[in-house]
């Protein structure tokens, strides 16, 4: 029988997250306002080019392809461990914000501020997990196309966050501009 690579033992976390992502999808509010398409390019075409580098040998080109970290298992081991716990954060997040999910920056009918589970501490944890999974996979590759990946999704991120604390913050002012004031952007506060 063939032994799994660290690579292949990778990808089952960023699996279960997209099966999650599938099925849950489909238990989601009705739409009240929604980004326009031009906006919403401007987080999917960077995201497509960040699964790419993570997630495909064909950028690894020049100095892409070089190693950032040495292959040793124990960094392969604690960057499956890193992917993981950034799945399980997402997942946990996608959970707690339930029908008032999107994957646009929109608002739902009767939308209202979720502060349960990881939102207590992050405004945007399902960004914050999916970074720390990014990161985990950039491990378990250890080439400088990983590292690139990670930081295209983080301004990605940054970016699509920023549109949807301005549509919240429209939408729920004070209310907002408080949970703003005592939780981190895409990391808790230290």
């Amino acid at each position: 029988m063939k032994t799994l690579t660290l690579w292949q033992i990778d990808m089952i976390p960023w699996y279960v997250f997209a099966a999650y992502w599938l099925v849950t999808w489909l238990w989601v509010k009705r739409t009240k306002m929604t980004e326009s398409l031009a906006q919403r390019l401007l987080t999917i075409v960077p995201m497509g080019l960040a699964f790419e580098l993570l997630f495909s040998r064909s950028l690894a080109v020049g100095p892409l392809r070089l190693r950032f970290v040495p292959a040793v298992d124990w960094i392969g081991w604690s960057g499956i461990a890193l992917t993981s716990l950034g799945v399980a954060i997402a997942i946990w997040a996608r959970y707690c914000i339930g029908q008032y999910w999107s994957s646009r920056v929109m608002l739902k009918e009767g939308h209202r501020l979720i502060r349960s589970g990881p939102y207590e501490f992050v405004r945007h944890p399902i960004y914050t997990g999916m970074l720390l999974a990014a990161m985990g996979t950039a491990l378990v590759i250890g080439e400088w196309r990983g590292v690139l990946g990670v930081i295209v999704m983080l301004v990605a991120h940054s970016f699509k966050a920023l549109r949807e604390e301005a549509l919240l913050t429209t939408e729920l002012s004070e209310e907002y501009a408080s949970y703003r004031r005592s939780t981190g952007f895409l990391f808790p506060y230290l």
